[in-house]
């Protein structure tokens, strides 16, 4: 079995985001903090959902009244278990990415631009992270995922 350099063009999954190379409103960049709210208390609801399991109750029911599976999905283990490095390297950095996020947020308020330097990191994060979960998780690929950021 010899390893294969996979080059980006080969990738099954790609993520390419443009980068606003424009003066932003300070404005409207402010207000976004405002409007993140109700998306983290959708957030939280979700994940509190997860560890309570209401909505894992109502499939139940579903299951034993209808008495039929609602989804069986086998994946190979053995792709979740050889994705936990990236896994662990990605937790890492996207705790950079929520710092990122803020001085870019901060930077934007107060020059109008977006620091190209935080973009290309937050968006090559987002682009490690889909490279991984085509591999595990949606299973498009077999094809390793390289510990990269770049495209």
């Amino acid at each position: 079995m010899s390893a294969a350099i996979v080059s980006p063009a080969t990738y099954a999954v790609r993520l390419e985001i443009a980068y606003a190379d424009r003066p932003l409103n300070r404005v409207t960049s402010a207000f976004r903090l405002v409007l993140v709210v109700p998306i983290l208390l959708l957030f939280a609801l979700i994940a509190w959902d997860r560890s309570s399991g209401l909505l894992t109750v109502s499939v139940g029911l579903l299951v034993v009244f209808r008495r039929k599976p609602t989804l069986v999905v086998r994946l190979p283990l053995v792709k979740w278990f050889l994705a936990i490095p990236h896994f662990v390297v990605l937790a890492v950095l996207f705790i950079g990415v929520i710092g990122a996020s803020i001085g870019a947020w901060f930077a934007i308020l107060f020059t109008g631009r977006y620091p190209r330097a935080l973009f290309d990191y937050i968006v090559g994060v987002m682009r490690w992270d889909q490279r991984v979960t085509g591999y595990a998780f949606t299973l498009v690929t077999d094809q390793y995922p390289t510990f990269s950021l770049k495209p």
